[in-house]
């Protein structure tokens, strides 16, 4: 198998020297509180992330979620970390939230969530990140609040509308294409890149500029079937899915199979979270209509 580049050119935004994460002690955040990361300001909106893992809230593990949060927050937001541990807190801290963002993470999806059963190369599930995406998703859909869906997070908004994964790309699709780390031998200290197609007309080539791209790559589960009006708009030169939108309303959920987060510098990466939160501005403005 040829190898491929594994660096893009791009650093994680979790290296700048200014963290937002510096003053944060390590342990879980009280949520009661809804602790911000950033000073407040009537211009930015609020961007709910959850903990990646519950492993890592439990353990205080920064560097990885504090790339969310600083991409948020170089966007003109103001990001706020969501306890995965106080499903009961959720619904009162999603009242003071404009927009929300669903991260990556190490875990797989329960495959008995989109009728499937493990067969041997799906990580172990996190049930509480599985619910608190659940109950963001449900918000958010209920209250016309953006959500942007990365790596995992796009996974698990394909489930939660009733689409199925693929549970091993390289395995169940025989692809010669990288699409994390371990897909390359020796295995490179830096994700693999690759080139991404999107549908014209989308939100994804908009933002682009073009119909063409290069991403990042960390995955190794993606979507099968997309879920109930989600549209496919980007794929992989092998048929991977790599992007999909909303279709069912005017709210802006987009969900990317690639990690934004940790292309500080790119374009396509910087609109992503520019146009999330000018769509939870928006949304802030636009009271929801009750029938």
């Amino acid at each position: 198998m040829a190898r491929r580049s594994t660096n893009c050119g791009f650093t994680s935004r979790g290296l700048q020297t200014l963290s937002i994460l510096g003053r944060l002690p390590l342990f879980p955040p009280d949520v009661t509180m809804l602790d911000s990361m950033t000073a407040t300001g009537p211009n930015r909106p609020r961007i709910g992330i959850p903990w990646r893992t519950s492993q890592e809230e439990v353990a205080g593990t920064l560097p990885k979620i504090q790339n969310y949060l600083d991409a948020v927050q170089q966007a003109g937001g103001e990001p706020v970390l969501l306890s995965l541990a106080h499903p009961e807190a959720l619904h009162r801290e999603f009242t003071a939230l404009d927009g929300f963002v669903l991260p990556g993470s190490p875990a797989d999806v329960n495959p008995a969530e989109y009728g499937a059963s493990n067969r041997g190369r799906s990580a172990p599930p996190d049930p509480p990140r599985e619910d608190t995406d659940r109950a963001i998703l449900g918000h958010a859909f209920g209250e016309q609040k953006p959500v942007l869906a990365i790596c995992y997070g796009c996974q698990l908004l394909n489930v939660f509308l009733e689409g199925t994964l693929i549970q091993d790309v390289r395995s169940e699709t025989g692809t010669s294409i990288p699409h994390r780390k371990k897909d390359l031998l020796p295995e490179p200290p830096d994700d693999p890149c690759h080139d991404v197609r999107f549908t014209a007309e989308s939100q994804l080539a908009k933002m682009a500029g073009s119909t063409g791209s290069v991403v990042n790559s960390s995955h190794h589960q993606s979507i099968a079937k997309p879920g109930r009006q989600l549209r496919i708009t980007g794929q992989a030169s092998d048929g991977i899915v790599e992007s999909v939108e909303w279709t069912g309303d005017a709210n802006w959920v987009i969900g990317v199979q690639w990690h934004p987060e940790r292309m500080r510098g790119d374009a396509l990466a910087d609109r992503l979270f520019t146009e999330l939160v000018a769509a939870a501005r928006g949304a802030r403005r636009v009271p929801t209509l009750k029938s």
